[in-house]
């Protein structure tokens, strides 16, 4: 019987999720316990997404090289690494050294994506993209809980479990990930290439590294020399940096103003529960029903509604109209973001599938290394403040999916170019 390689791939993301899920709750505690001082405490969760902005071209362009399959195996291992350093990170260098490993490892979701476009066709791509949502989802599920409690016996066992998390993942995709991208030049590295011939040269990956920059301008001119390309860019930016400049802040406004104390896990689950509901079993049918299109466009209004009004909830009501309002923001951010995927798949020739889509991981990176430092300055300022931005963005985003309606997916299907 023959595997999916979809399931099998979006097994394995799902495993890197759970590994991020148990190490992210505890990062900004950890930082301060080993004397981290509010700027480092902000810079070393940036990292990770500065590292993703780097890298996730470098792995996109080098997927359409030399095969998908090389680069998630690579990219894998490198983040189980980052996870052992973790565990042994008692200086405050040390852990951001660990926490940019991670960011290298983890920038193969660009190379994941365009995994995706290689084994599904227009119709049930956004579907596809969706389940990789659903894994982010039940990653901030699974993950944080598993955090809290390995806490308890110490941060090395919580990167020890992160580490024995990525390695079943390295090992799975070793045995179970075929590859998807058929015009790759295959390499001869043993088990980081299934039916690779033994005659092929082999390639560096440093090579790409060292044309980075050559590649962000390349990137540049690619996206933005196509119109529904570079709206979609831009509402990626706006939609991305509008999440990202209230996320850090919630935390410190369910607990200084909600006072909701240890249920804060709770409350990320309640998000994620209802974000794995709708990417992994409702978005196919709303896309047939609906199209991309519309839902790209709801899905904007629904995160205003989910951002915007959650500071001006009156504070006995936050575990009813506030948990309501959260509501509209996991329906919201469950559509925008796989349908912001899947559209920028839809619009891009196809191979340069994984270039395109590592630049749009990098602009997402770069929204979340700025976004949650302007949205801590405004809420320094005003607690108010990053909500009601945020709130502006999202309408600002609905502005452009509007602007989009006058393009058809079908007319610029990639397939028939």
């Amino acid at each position: 019987m023959k595997r999916s390689p979809l399931v099998i791939l979006l097994l394995t993301v799902l495993l890197d999720l759970i590994g991020f899920g148990i190490v992210l709750p505890i990062l900004p505690v950890y930082a301060k316990t080993i004397g981290a001082n509010p700027f480092m405490i902000g810079l070393i969760p940036a990292t990770y997404p500065i590292m993703q902005f780097i890298f996730s071209p470098v792995w996109g362009k080098l997927s359409d090289k030399i095969g998908r399959r090389p680069v998630m195996l690579i990219s894998i291992f490198i983040t189980a690494i980052s996870y052992l350093l973790f565990a042994h990170a008692a200086t405050i260098p040390l852990l951001i050294f660990a926490r940019a490993l991670s960011g290298i490892g983890s920038a193969n979701i660009a190379a994941a994506q365009a995994y995706i476009t290689d084994v599904t066709d227009s119709k049930s791509r956004s579907g596809a993209m969706g389940m990789i949502g659903a894994a982010f989802g039940i990653g901030f599920i699974v993950g944080p809980p598993i955090g809290g409690l390995l806490i308890h016996y110490g941060v090395e066992i919580v990167g020890y479990a992160s580490a024995a998390l990525i390695t079943l993942d390295f090992i799975l995709a070793i045995f179970l990930l075929p590859e998807s991208n058929k015009n790759a030049k295959k390499l001869t590295l043993g088990f980081l290439n299934k039916e690779s011939g033994s005659n092929e040269p082999k390639q560096s990956p440093l090579l790409f590294i060292n044309e980075k920059s050559a590649e962000f301008v390349e990137g540049l001119k690619l996206v933005f020399g196509s119109r529904p390309l570079a709206l979609l860019m831009v509402a990626n930016f706006i939609y991305t940096f509008a999440i990202a400049s209230i996320q850090l802040v919630s935390m410190l406004l369910w607990n200084e103003y909600f006072s909701v104390g240890n249920s804060t896990g709770n409350i990320l689950a309640f998000v994620g529960i209802w974000s794995v509901i709708v990417q992994g079993a409702l978005i196919r049918i709303l896309i047939k029903k609906f199209g991309e299109h519309k839902l790209f466009f709801w899905g904007h209004l629904f995160t205003f509604l989910g951002i915007f009004f959650v500071p001006f909830v009156p504070i006995p009501l936050f575990f009813s109209l506030g948990l309501f309002i959260l509501f509209f923001f996991a329906i919201g951010q469950s559509l925008v973001m796989p349908i912001n995927l899947s559209m920028i798949s839809l619009y891009s020739y196809k191979e340069k599938q994984g270039q395109i889509m590592g630049f749009s991981q990098s602009i997402n990176s770069f929204a979340r290394i700025i976004g949650p430092i302007i949205g801590s300055i405004l809420y320094s300022m005003n607690f108010h403040a990053p909500y009601i931005l945020a709130g502006v963005l999202t309408i600002a985003g609905a502005v452009i999916a509007i602007d989009l309606f006058k393009f058809k997916i079908d007319a610029l299907d990639p397939s028939k170019n």
